[in-house]
């Protein structure tokens, strides 16, 4: 497996933004830049499977986080608040009255440092005592390989000098006939999951679970995504479309399990998604506008991505019985996520 760099641009500021290519024996490549830890480029079967920009000045002008690592708390935090104990943190709020991916300056919008170590690419950030309202000073690192199975393997770390809350995904919005393809149209998506949890209209965990029984949120066999998509049901009505939190069967701490797949049947491509983490959110693309022109002059009109952002719940400060946010003081937070690449 080969990996080089390159110079991507730089941002307002001046930092220089570097390109990192990880390309496996079977000709699959990714390129991973050091702005939001972002993946820009996901080559497979003569296809580039994701969506993303050619320059930084695009880059700093969409929010969409498209390609990044989210964090410190990825997805959403009702009234941007949270408490530890007897500690009340309030956090920036950048979703209406919640607090959405890390805040008004994320995780996606740091340009992380980055070394080599054999074939794997190394990204840390270091997020200060109170970045966005959050307690402890935050190391975090994120650690990409590509194997010749066609698996890009993304594992996490991180760890604090205080306690603190934390949720990190990637959030790349596929799709499988290419980036510059269009819509959703045809394509497919599987959830190994009996439950999910229901939103409000503000996209935002009730804390209820619900079954997925009888339900457009039903992927347990394969549907088609647009299929369902504008059905008259609350759940669709609230996210615009598919913007939820699934629970994927089979939860055990650290051990990867299938989470979900999807299919396209114009390219024949599969993707597959593996994880320990509890919750996976599949979010249709509801918000994508076409306004910031993407690769290669391509326009990304709503719902011409989809993203499985492999995650611990959203809004779990909130609940007792949603499985914990809070990383202690000094212990270790650590994660794996696959995706899994075939082609029929």
């Amino acid at each position: 497996m080969k990996i080089k760099k390159h110079l991507f641009g730089q941002t307002k500021t001046g930092e220089a933004v570097l390109a990192y290519t990880l390309k496996n024996h079977a000709e699959t490549s990714v390129t991973i830049l050091t702005y939001g830890a972002a993946v820009q480029n996901f080559s497979f079967g003569g296809k580039d499977i994701v969506l993303g920009y050619d320059t930084m000045a695009d880059y700093e002008a969409q929010d969409k986080f498209m390609g990044a690592v989210a964090g410190r708390f990825a997805n959403r935090i009702g009234g941007g608040r949270f408490c530890i104990g007897d500690n009340e943190y309030k956090l920036f709020c950048n979703d209406g009255a919640n607090h959405l991916h890390g805040g008004q300056c994320g995780f996606d919008k740091k340009n992380w440092l980055a070394d080599v170590e054999d074939d794997v690419l190394c990204l840390r950030y270091t997020s200060p005592n109170g970045e966005e309202g959050y307690p402890g000073t935050l190391c975090t690192e994120v650690r990409y390989r590509l194997d010749d199975e066609n698996r890009l393997i993304i594992e996490y770390q991180a760890v604090c000098d205080a306690d603190t809350v934390l949720n990190l995904t990637n959030h790349s919005y596929f799709n499988l006939n290419g980036h510059e393809s269009g819509t959703l149209a045809g394509q497919e998506v599987q959830i190994f999951a009996d439950f999910y949890t229901e939103n409000d209209a503000a996209c935002l965990p009730t804390g209820v679970i619900a079954s997925v029984e009888g339900t457009p949120m039903d992927f347990r066999q394969p549907h088609e995504i647009l299929e369902r998509i504008d059905a008259d049901f609350v759940q669709l009505k609230n996210g615009h479309g598919y913007d939820h939190n699934w629970i994927p069967n089979g939860y055990e701490k650290d051990r990867v399990r299938k989470c979900a797949q999807a299919y396209a049947k114009e390219s024949k491509i599969r993707l597959t998604v593996y994880s320990d983490q509890p919750g996976i959110q599949f979010y249709s693309g509801n918000f994508l506008d076409g306004v910031v022109k993407g690769k290669d002059g391509a326009q990304y009109p709503r719902r011409s991505g989809f993203c499985f952002e492999t995650q611990g719940f959203p809004n779990a400060p909130a609940y007792g019985h949603f499985p914990t946010a809070v990383l202690r003081q000094g212990e270790w937070f650590r994660s794996r996520t696959i995706f899994a690449l075939e082609k029929d």
